[in-house]
């Protein structure tokens, strides 16, 4: 599979109806943006930035889907969120002036746009409704990721799967002829390494669901065959976003 990216420099004008960070800024600095950004599709496991690494500007997803996670000394992968259509990555490093906390890979085709940190952080300087915005922004995911690290030392395995799957189900479900299915494909060690859990246990508590009753397996797609049982396992785990 073919790695290469294409890049498309001419101009495209942001439209805050949908991208909603940028609800705050008028025309004028719209335009701005617009005319100094880079539009790029990216295949499948592109990076867009590594861990480690400088930021140089700020990511706009307008298609497709972006896995952002963390790896360990000895190799290991956490996927610590997912993001998806209409949102951006990598304003938190350029606001505190921080190298990337965490690596940003494609998962799936996607059209995302690129604005420089220099026009980036000239909007904030000229918009104090912006910079509010952005630090909401960060507020909310910060506390997301404070119940996330709480939950994954409290609840088992089990309840983390059946928690995950409501929460992507809520986010990507898509109804389907029998069931809702959670439109993300994720391999098997993919999901694992969002749920913490070695790969080998993800696929035995998946047996056990589908057993149960609980989901359908669709290939790397999981379809949701009964919300409230799952919810039983897992109520705790609603309000995380992925």
């Amino acid at each position: 599979m073919s790695l290469s990216a294409t890049i498309d420099f001419q101009p495209q004008v942001f439209h805050s109806g949908h991208l909603s960070l940028l609800a705050e800024l008028n025309d004028s600095e719209l335009d701005t943006l617009s005319s100094h950004k880079s539009k790029i599709t990216y295949n499948k496991g592109q990076v867009l930035f590594y861990q480690g690494t400088r930021p140089m500007g700020l990511f706009c997803i307008h298609s497709g889907k972006v896995k952002v996670s963390q790896n360990s000394s000895k190799g290991g992968e956490q996927i610590l969120y997912i993001s998806k259509q209409d949102d951006f990555l990598g304003y938190r490093a350029l606001l505190s002036e921080e190298y990337y906390a965490a690596t940003a890979t494609v998962t799936e085709e996607a059209c995302i746009s690129f604005i420089p940190k220099e026009d980036f952080l000239s909007a904030i300087c000229s918009n104090p409704g912006f910079l509010q915005k952005l630090l909401n922004e960060v507020c909310k995911h910060l506390g997301q990721m404070e119940k996330k690290v709480t939950q994954f030392s409290a609840y088992s395995v089990r309840e983390r799967l059946a928690g995950t799957l409501l929460t992507l189900k809520q986010t990507y479900g898509v109804e389907g002829t029998k069931c809702t299915i959670i439109d993300l494909s994720l391999t098997r060690q993919e999901l694992a390494n969002l749920i913490g859990t070695a790969t080998e246990t993800l696929i035995r508590l998946l047996s056990e669901f589908r057993t149960e009753g609980l989901i359908r397996l669709e290939g790397k797609r999981i379809g949701i065959l009964d919300e409230k049982k799952l919810a039983k396992e897992a109520d705790f785990f609603r309000e995380i976003s992925f």
